[in-house]
């Protein structure tokens, strides 16, 4: 049995409020795919699953219901632009104007099960360890956060399958960074101590770790209807620091939407940087 459109309504309607991500009508099928192992559990069909969870939602309910449809989609190095935009300018930009580079802070917000914090820790540790780049090297601390409690878990064990490590990750990184774990692939230590992951709503006041130099927000605004986008990127502007820079997505953009930002081309991307002086 198909989700009536009063039970998608109320799920639509709960992520909505809990996460500002917006199911328009024809997504009824994402709703019942994402719910059907829950309603499965529960010996019931997803239409039912919602009907029940109508009349007797709790926040345990809540939370699993937005965490189902939060989506989760990740990979190491992921459209690799921004880390070369990381490494090429926004690095070289931020020593500059920082010396003594005593302190490098980011934030990877929506960071899903891990990799892109951890290929953030990789391209940081590569850059500063390279012959080329002289001067103290910086404690390098990253924040990353995510909505669904599941993923965080998992990326703070720091271990991935076979098919995992496949996705996107160059075999140096895996020869250079990682270690065999049974069957899986576990990250170096040192790598692992650079990335702290806490539970975070976009919603919300921003994460305690800032003032951040770098802040990487992919593939999320895309979810948002324009006022939340504008409320998100102002929140993530009040814990960037003046002249550090915003990473977003390769179909997102601050223009049009916040124009506090300065737009900034390097190579086939884009990247932004909160105006003022560091």
């Amino acid at each position: 049995m198909s989700i009536t459109q009063e039970n998608f309504a109320f799920v639509a309607d709960l992520v909505r409020s809990k996460s500002a991500i917006s199911l328009a009508a024809g997504k009824e099928y994402l709703v019942e795919s994402r719910l059907t192992p829950l309603a499965r559990a529960k010996g019931q069909t997803v239409d039912e699953y919602v009907a029940h969870k109508r009349t007797s939602l709790n926040p345990a309910d809540s939370e699993a219901i937005v965490e189902a449809l939060t989506t989760n989609e990740t990979s190491w190095f992921r459209d690799s632009q921004p880390f070369t935009a990381l490494t090429s300018h926004i690095l070289p930009e931020l020593s500059k104007a920082r010396a003594p580079f005593a302190s490098l802070k980011v934030w990877s917000a929506a960071c899903s099960t891990g990799q892109e914090p951890y290929s953030i820790a990789m391209t940081l540790s590569d850059y500063f360890d390279s012959p080329a780049v002289t001067g103290i090297k910086p404690v390098i601390d990253i924040t990353a956060t995510d909505l669904s409690n599941e993923v965080l878990q998992r990326a703070q064990m720091g271990r991935y399958t076979q098919l995992e490590v496949n996705r996107g990750l160059p075999a140096t990184h895996l020869v250079k960074h990682f270690q065999r774990a049974g069957t899986e692939w576990e990250l170096s230590p040192t790598l692992r101590r650079m990335v702290t992951f806490r539970r975070h709503n976009l919603l919300d006041l921003p994460p305690i770790g800032g003032p951040y130099d770098v802040v990487f927000l992919r593939n999320v605004l895309i979810y948002f209807e324009v006022e939340v986008k504008q409320a998100v990127l102002k929140r993530v502007r009040s814990v960037l620091r003046p002249g550090g820079f915003l990473i977003l997505g390769a179909a997102e953009t601050t223009v049009g939407i916040d124009d506090s930002w300065q737009r900034v081309q390097v190579g086939r991307s884009s990247i932004y940087q909160n105006t003022g002086s560091v």
